[in-house]
């Protein structure tokens, strides 16, 4: 006899937004996570000081201003279960040597106001570049948070008409490409090209250029977001819907495998040994690079296939600190409103360009790639009152000069304290007298805290190549989220389309299920 008709693999946000979903349409709905605490890569702690609030991973929610999960409010999320979003006037900005600054306001008249004073030509044209971005909106949000078509019929379809090739065209480009092509100021395009390197990418990988079409587009029609209280705010509500539709959540449970029988998931055993059924279906949090180590009878091409996914060029070395004051940036108090910071030694491509080569190579570049803020400036609940939290961002390797990913744990506190030097010609005061505490995390650190889905210290899950988008991300068998060859498996996370970040990509997986198992989207989410 079953115990739940839906078994669930991980409560990262995926994991319960699919969860949720399901639980709404009535089915017994129990949620699996290693972690004590839920929610994956969208989680807020105390990880030193009380009352500092950090976020572990994801900071800024972009990508899923436009579910309607958030904009029809389809789990209730904002009107019932205490989901609440800041938006700040200033999406994204930049500083750059003697503190200049570029500022890209969600008005997109002041956005080209700031251009304007490094080039009034790129002014104009990003104007046009943000207007055609903004009107395509529609047409990318509606393949975004639903199962993908096919990549072949995908590109078909978009090779049918001019708007679409356009696009096709982009998306077989680098951004680098396409802000060389379109404009002139160097500052314009550093400020473009480490805004879509967040999505872990070099600026000149080809099959990545459609990120420079699109975050104009995202920034200018909903902003950039964050949680009040903190990332892990989007967790908590999914929390209080999952369990307020009768699902459930277990924590410090880890799955060990999934019970398959007859070509059919069945459930999942945990690592203690104990079984758990489900008479429906299992969803799984699983990277495809360890899809068999959880799915025993893969048929041996979806297995390959699975185990040849790419990676991202890059990883993240995120440290945290607490401070007994705010930040003080020497730019001036309107930089502090920007929900997305990045800092720049130098205005000029050619060194950008130089320290991401590091990267490619797999080396530690001496200048950091350096991003992050004190979220305490727009949100003073994050801290006790006055005090700041500081958490620097610097893009590097997973496996350095193929020394392996364990040596990391060897210079982890050296490179963190060369790192905060660098941030000294843009901030006064992260200085030793006004940090309380602070704590590193490498690449290997993020694999070690979410194994099954940051595989290779990747926290998008895969590479965003052009050849893992759409229906072929992370392969062309496994874009459908489903597994060939087990009934009833169902994947979610990061290597799944849409793509890495904070989409609510788990609606697409729920939809999926919705359609297979017969049953009324429409219905539960009334």
């Amino acid at each position: 006899m079953a115990d739940y008709d839906i078994v669930v693999m991980g409560a990262g946000h995926n994991g319960l937004v699919a969860s949720c979903y399901l639980a709404r349409a009535g089915l017994k709905v129990l949620v699996l996570e290693r972690q004590p605490f839920p929610g994956g890569g969208v989680v807020t702690r105390e990880l030193m000081t009380p009352g500092y609030r950090h976020d572990l991973h994801s900071s800024c929610h972009i990508m899923i201003q436009g579910n309607p999960m958030l904009t029809g409010d389809e789990l209730e999320l904002k009107s019932k279960y205490g989901l609440n979003y800041r938006y700040s006037e200033v999406p994204y900005a930049s500083i750059f040597p003697n503190n200049e600054t570029l500022i890209t306001y969600k008005d997109l008249d002041r956005a080209c106001e700031q251009i304007a004073q490094y080039s009034k030509r790129d002014a104009e044209t990003y104007r046009r570049f943000a207007e055609r971005s903004m009107k395509m909106m529609p047409m990318f949000v509606s393949g975004l948070y639903a199962p993908p078509i096919p990549f072949g019929a995908f590109m078909a379809m978009l090779d049918s008409e001019p708007e679409g090739r356009e696009i096709l065209d982009a998306m077989n480009r680098s951004s680098l490409d396409i802000v060389n092509h379109y404009f002139e100021s160097d500052v314009l395009k550093l400020h473009l090209l480490k805004l879509v390197s967040e999505n872990l990418q070099l600026p000149d990988e080809i099959g990545t250029g459609m990120g420079i079409f699109l975050m104009p587009g995202i920034i200018h029609t909903w902003g950039v977001s964050q949680p009040v209280g903190g990332s892990g705010g989007l967790t908590d509500a999914l929390v209080r819907c999952l369990e307020d539709n009768g699902g459930a959540l277990r924590l410090n449970a880890e799955v060990d495998k999934i019970i398959v029988e007859n070509g059919e998931a069945v459930g999942v055993r945990l690592t203690t040994g104990e079984d758990i059924r489900a008479a429906d279906a299992v969803i799984g949090a699983i990277h495809p690079h360890v899809l068999s180590k959880f799915v025993d009878g893969l048929d041996a091409g979806v297995k390959a296939r699975a185990e040849a996914v790419t990676l991202s060029t890059q990883s993240l070395f995120v440290s945290h600190y607490d401070l007994r004051e705010r930040t003080k940036y020497r730019a001036g108090e309107e930089i502090t409103t920007a929900t997305m910071l990045e800092y720049f030694p130098y205005n000029d491509l050619n060194s950008l360009l130089d320290d991401f080569d590091y990267l490619r190579r797999k080396r530690i570049a001496p200048r950091r790639l350096l991003g992050g803020g004190d979220e305490t400036h727009g949100d003073p609940s994050r801290a006790p009152e006055g005090a700041g939290i500081f958490h620097s961002i610097t893009m590097a390797p997973y496996d350095i000069n193929g020394k392996g990913p364990h040596y990391w744990d060897e210079i982890k506190e050296d490179y963190a304290a060369e790192t905060l030097k660098q941030y000294d010609p843009f901030i006064s005061n992260l200085t030793e007298d006004n940090i309380i505490a602070s704590t590193h995390w490498s690449p290997l650190d993020m694999e070690r805290s979410s194994p099954n889905s940051f595989v290779g210290g990747d926290m998008h899950g895969c590479a965003p190549f052009l050849y893992q988008s759409a229906g072929s991300r992370p392969t062309s068998d496994l874009g459908q989220y489903t597994v060939p060859g087990i009934e009833w498996l169902y994947l979610v996370g990061p290597f799944q389309h849409p793509g890495g970040g904070v989409y609510g990509a788990g609606r697409a997986t729920a939809l999926r299920m919705f359609e297979d198992m017969g049953l009324d989207f429409e219905r539960a989410i009334a």
